[in-house]
């Protein structure tokens, strides 16, 4: 949990950037930051967000090292370049975005990396925000071996046939009767993308298939309430939230 820490213990951590089998065999680039010392650790797969592979993803990805974890982010625009994350980001923009397909075969490859490491427990999940939230869902209806997965405020899971394009042909919510492990929501009630209509949607299909999952909603928050860096922040929801997080997690990737 956030702050239960012991001093006198040893503590440290490597964060470098790798490079894993991705979907159709292709070199993606990642992000990995790993505890040094001890272990077996249990593994988290971060799946970026459409603001692009930036500087959040990488604290985040440490963030949870400082955890206890394997924390993976697999640079799922690097098909479009390199660049500052804005950059390469709108260039994925402009093209339909990154392919759901491309995504996933990325989740399977970082699955793999991190399941393989001799100091892994073996087990992964999976979280996401914005875009990766989707993803992170998508994942966890698609992507054999997960343990757990996390969809934060991730927009598009409910989506009508319109909204479907060749990059995106499939609404997630669709797949809720694949659904393959825990999952957990948070999701901010003043959001426009998922709506607390759409997320009520959401909750509704788990419902009906008995999946295990759990939804966090809070009020005073919308899209993005973990992003200090802008006006969206909300520190009390944040920090609440983070806990049930690790609280989650902790519970399902234990060994």
């Amino acid at each position: 949990m956030w702050n239960d820490i012991q001093t006198g213990e040893y503590e440290g951590m490597l964060a470098e950037t790798v490079t894993v089998e991705g979907h159709g065999g292709d070199r993606v680039r990642a992000y990995f930051s790993r505890p040094l010392g001890g272990g077996p650790h249990k593994g988290i797969i971060l799946i970026p967000h459409m603001p692009g592979w930036d500087e959040f993803c990488r604290e985040t990805a440490r963030r949870f090292t400082q955890h206890g974890y394997l924390a993976l982010c697999p640079d799922i625009f690097c098909r479009f370049g390199s660049g500052t994350p804005c950059e390469v980001a709108a260039r994925a923009r402009a093209a339909g975005g990154v392919p759901d397909d491309c995504v996933m075969g990325d989740c399977e490859g970082a699955l793999s990396y991190l399941a393989s490491q001799p100091y892994s427990n073996g087990k992964v999940g999976v979280i996401g925000m914005c875009s990766g939230g989707r993803h992170a869902f998508l994942a966890a209806c698609k992507v054999s071996g997960l343990s757990a997965a996390v969809d934060c405020w991730g927009g598009g899971v409910v989506a009508p046939k319109e909204e479907l394009t060749p990059a995106r042909p499939v609404a997630p919510i669709d797949l809720t009767p694949q659904l393959g492990c825990p999952l957990l929501g948070i999701f901010g009630n003043d959001d426009h993308s998922p709506t607390a209509e759409q997320v009520d949607l959401h909750e509704a299909e788990l419902k009906k298939y008995g999946k295990d999952y759990a939804f966090h909603r809070y009020d005073g928050a919308g899209h993005g309430f973990w992003y200090y860096s802008g006006e969206n922040y909300r520190h009390r929801q944040a920090m609440d939230s983070w806990e049930k997080v690790f609280s989650f997690l902790g519970e399902r990737l234990e060994a």
